[in-house]
């Protein structure tokens, strides 16, 4: 009966589904009974599990005292405004400034550009008439066609 409760045991702790109490029994099953022959592979983690509770130091480790951490916000929040500062004294100071010969060419060309539009959407309607006489053309050829055969 024993047997078939370390085995349980053996599943449940390799699951990682044991309590403390039930590694605590595995601990003792294995460091001081006689273990079953097929569970003998499972000897060596648990006698070592249990040399290494019993391992101490004395050597004294020094924790090192956190620097204050206040400052690190500070200077991020610093450099997050003087970015942005530049940024946008950088876009207000790029704004081309025109001499007059140059805004009087643009105002020459937006003139240029709306009067080529005008002409381009009247030679649209021209010739969308000329399909009409394309049109006149072919009807007069049938006729031509029938009327000498």
């Amino acid at each position: 009966m024993e047997l078939d409760k370390i085995n349980k045991l053996l599943e449940a702790y390799f699951d990682g589904s044991t309590s403390l109490e039930d590694e605590a029994i595995l601990m003792d099953y294995f460091n001081n009974h006689t273990v079953a022959d097929h569970l003998l592979q499972y000897k060596p983690i648990f006698v070592g599990l249990s040399a290494a509770q019993n391992e101490s130091s004395n050597r004294n480790f020094k924790i090192a005292e956190p620097t204050a951490k206040f400052i690190k916000p500070w200077w991020y929040a610093v450099a997050g405004m003087t970015v942005l500062a530049v940024g946008i004294g950088s876009l207000f100071l790029s704004q081309p400034q025109l001499s007059q010969e140059e805004k009087e060419t643009l105002i020459a060309f937006e003139k240029s550009k709306k009067a080529l539009m005008m002409l381009s959407e009247n030679l649209n309607k021209g010739t969308q008439q000329l399909s009409f006489v394309n049109q006149f053309s072919e009807t007069k050829e049938m006729f031509w066609k029938e009327t000498s055969e």
